[in-house]
This record gives structure tokens, C-alpha cells and sequence, in this order.
């Protein structure tokens, strides 16, 4: 079919600097639900530091080193605790091992450049893939993906940094800060049932969990996510293989 002849809504439209400045503003816009959890979390961050005697320079320096939230709050105490190499190593495999689920859908075609798409698969968080799937898919661009992961990056390194700058200036530790992380995937949880009527992931989960503190009390967290990653690797495939034999029906 030639271009002429394309309907609008197919045709390739050209990328103006006023066109890329609105799309890099809805970009930020499309940042602030998500940096409303975003900045807390790393606030708690900040003072998880402090309050283990880590020097304050590491919540940056994780932010920027591993921006994956729930996988620095767990650093945060393998760090403290002086963890072995290989028991960090697993942990980073094992906790962000589901990035790579979010490839398969998203949109990291748009991003032309080398170096900017290097950034956008960095830059792949929870927060940031939930973002992008609520927008439509014609509204979809690379500098309004860009634009929304440097602004979430940018909530999460300045809640660090006013974390450690309350952590410093509070006489006592604040107790139960250990439990954000759990928070953080309760609400997650929550979210993508409510969302996506995500059951059949969440049964898997509450099963992965059970057989785990059966078989291996000492290490459960381990070894659900790794039985929680071999279960979604049949439910991708047969999920991918349903999605196919419906579009040949229609």
C-alpha cells in the first residue's frame, strides 16, 4: 500500500521540536502517579541507609548503579550485613528477573538511538512498564517514554537524598521501616488484580510461597521466586499461543 494512500491515523507523522517538547511534557505528566510512590519509597530508602551506618553517598549511588526499588531495599541489608558476592549476585537475578517478561511488550522500538534505548532498558521499572501499558498505543512515543522514566529516576534519587538528610537530622531510628518493601509489593499485588484480573499469576504466586516454606524455610524467598519464574515461563507460552489463536478466529 503506498503512503499516499494510507488512512491518518497510519500515516507516519513527522517529529517537529514543538511536537517533541509537548510529548516530553505528557511524558512528566505521565510520571506523577507513579512518582507519588515512587518518592516515599526512596525516602525510606534514605534513611534504611542511615539507620544501618551506611555512608549517605550509597542511596545515590544505588539509585543510579541498580534503579530497580525493591531490589535496593533488600542491598540495603546485605550491605550491612556484609553479604557474600554470590548471594548479592542471586539476589539481583533472581528479584529482577522479571524485566524480562516486561520486554516482550515494551515498546522499546520507538527508541531509535543506541544510547537511548540502552537508557529505556535500564530505566524499565515496575512503576514505568505500568505507566506506559495504560496509554493507548497511537499515543505512544519515544520522547514521552524518556521523558516519564527520567522523571521517575529523578523521584526516586531525590527521595533517597531527602531520606538520608531526615535520617541525619533525627535523634532516634524510625522502626518499621523494614516493612516497606513488603508494603511496596502488597500494593503492587493489589494493583495488578484489580487491574488486569491477574488471578491466574496470583495463584501461582500464593503457591510458589507455600510450597517454598514447606520444602526450604531457611531460604522461601528464593526459592518462590525462582518456582514463580518457572511457572510463568508455560503461562507466557500458552497465554501467547491463546492470544494467536484468537487473532486467526477473528
Amino acid at each position: 500500500m503506498r503512503q499516499d494512500v494510507l488512512p491518518h491515523w497510519a500515516a507516519p507523522t513527522p517529529t517537529t521540536p514543538t511536537t517533541r517538547r509537548i510529548q516530553i511534557a505528557q511524558g512528566i505528566r505521565d510520571s506523577f502517579s507513579a512518582g507519588l510512590g515512587i518518592f516515599p519509597l526512596g525516602i525510606a530508602l534514605g534513611l534504611l541507609i542511615i539507620q544501618a551506618g551506611l555512608p549517605w553517598w550509597l542511596a545515590p549511588a544505588l539509585s543510579l548503579a541498580a534503579f530497580a526499588g525493591s531490589l535496593e531495599l533488600l542491598l540495603v541489608g546485605m550491605v550491612a550485613t556484609s553479604a557474600p558476592l554470590a548471594a548479592v549476585a542471586l539476589t539481583v537475578l533472581v528479584v529482577n528477573f522479571r524485566h524480562v517478561f516486561y520486554a516482550f511488550s515494551f515498546p522499546l522500538h520507538l527508541v531509535k538511538h543506541p544510547v537511548a534505548r540502552a537508557y529505556a532498558v535500564y530505566a524499565m521499572i515496575d512503576e514505568a512498564y505500568a505507566v506506559n501499558a495504560s496509554l493507548p498505543e497511537h499515543e505512544r512515543s519515544a520522547p514521552r517514554l524518556l521523558a516519564m522514566q527520567i522523571a521517575c529516576e529523578a523521584y526516586w534519587v531525590g527521595g533517597g537524598l531527602v531520606g538520608v538528610a531526615l535520617g541525619a537530622a533525627l535523634p532516634a531510628p524510625i522502626k518499621g521501616l523494614e516493612f516497606a518493601l513488603c508494603a511496596l509489593f502488597i500494593v503492587l499485588t493489589l494493583d495488578a488484580f484489580r487491574s488486569r484480573k491477574e488471578l491466574p499469576s496470583l495463584l501461582l504466586a500464593g503457591a510458589s510461597v507455600a510450597v517454598a516454606l514447606i520444602l526450604t524455610p531457611g531460604m522461601a524467598m528464593f526459592t518462590a521466586l525462582l518456582l514463580f519464574v518457572g511457572l510463568l515461563l508455560p503461562r507466557h507460552a500458552v497465554t501467547a499461543r491463546r492470544t494467536v489463536q484468537e487473532a486467526a478466529g477473528a
